[in-house]
């Protein structure tokens, strides 16, 4: 069993108040372009429209938060066998499929940049590919042949549903309390995080505190992720977002920034926004964008970011001084400051 203390060494006050990212080379990069050749590898299928979709989906890129954590929390804790890479290529798999499923159900045209697979190629081809990538996803964690891996993905896939469904029952409710939009938040982007992390610890076999420790971090992490997201669609702009700003106002929403300016709004103004969440309606975006603006729920927003970013960089208090942790930590600061 890995039992890492604390090393007494380690500073938690926090360093995310800069804007200035660790200028560290990844140790992550080397072992993600394996995950990468994993992926390719174990997307093949004799079905030629499965290649093709996922194919495109895949080559759309992004930033492999996931499967980095995977390998940094491996390498973080002293593990170097092969079954990272098919770890990591298992939860980019399962990220993915997410993505296919909620842009059919969020009617999305824009993903990172290009048409999302749902316009390309009809949502009954992006549905069953997802599925597809789901069912491909088991069959990897099974030849990994440890039981405390199934055990970890098939707890957070069955939460991710239940996050979807969630998020689905919260469309167009103005009056969402901030508590069940943060149950969202930790059961359909955070429990992915938290798995993620977790994984590389069960790789390690650390005992039971450690393992926590790893898991405290991605959910923290993947919290901060997507509250900047969810500003970033009244603070960004369509090119560095890659899809179009007012999306989440578009399909009904109430996400933080929203619910945050309603509080703080004159009566007419939680009008507007009120008529704008239960009616999915854009007419008024330049209004509302000034809103949360003027209300300061865009910075409100970013220090809870800030918060649960601070959350995740104490729970690195549990690894050893390495490149590996030195990493993590910069994908705290880096949530909570890219515009992207």
């Amino acid at each position: 069993m890995a039992r890492v203390r604390r090393p007494d060494s380690y500073n938690c006050s926090s360093v995310l108040e800069t804007t200035a990212l660790h200028p560290t080379v990844d140790p992550a990069e080397t072992a993600l372009r394996r995950v990468d050749a994993v992926i390719r590898d174990r997307l093949s299928s004799r079905v030629a429209l499965i290649d093709q979709i996922s194919g495109y989906i895949i080559g759309a890129g992004g930033k492999r938060i996931r499967p980095r954590l995977v390998l940094l929390f491996s390498e973080a804790l002293g593990f170097e066998g092969p079954e990272r890479y098919e770890l990591a290529a298992i939860v980019e798999f399962i990220h993915t499929a997410t993505l296919l499923h909620d842009d059919v159900v969020d009617e999305s045209a824009l993903r990172r940049g290009r048409a999302t697979a749902n316009a390309m190629f009809g949502n009954a081809a992006s549905v069953l590919v997802g599925d597809f990538l789901y069912s491909r996803a088991f069959q990897m964690m099974v030849s990994v042949n440890r039981m405390r891996v199934l055990d970890v993905l098939a707890d957070a896939t069955n939460v991710i549903a239940e996050g979807e469904v969630l998020q689905l029952m919260n469309m167009h409710d103005p009056d969402l309390a901030v508590h069940d939009y943060l149950q969202v938040i930790r059961y359909k982007t955070a429990k992915l995080f938290e798995a993620s992390a977790r994984l590389g610890a069960v790789l390690a076999n650390a005992d039971a505190a450690l393992e926590e420790s790893c898991a405290d971090f991605g959910r923290s992490l993947g919290t901060a992720f997507q509250l900047v997201d969810d500003l970033l669609d009244y603070e960004g702009n369509s090119d560095e977002l890659g899809k179009n700003v007012g999306d989440d106002l578009r399909e009904g929403k109430p996400t933080l920034p929203l619910l945050l300016a309603m509080v703080r709004a004159s009566e007419p103004e939680r009008s507007l926004i009120r008529h704008a969440i239960e009616h999915g309606e854009l007419q008024k975006l330049p209004e509302i964008l000034a809103i949360v603006r003027h209300t300061g729920a865009l910075d409100a927003t970013r220090e809870s970011a800030r918060a649960e970013a601070e959350k995740a960089q104490a729970a690195l208090g549990a690894l050893p001084a390495s490149a590996a942790r030195d990493a993590l930590l910069d994908l705290c600061i880096r949530s909570v400051h890219r515009s992207s």
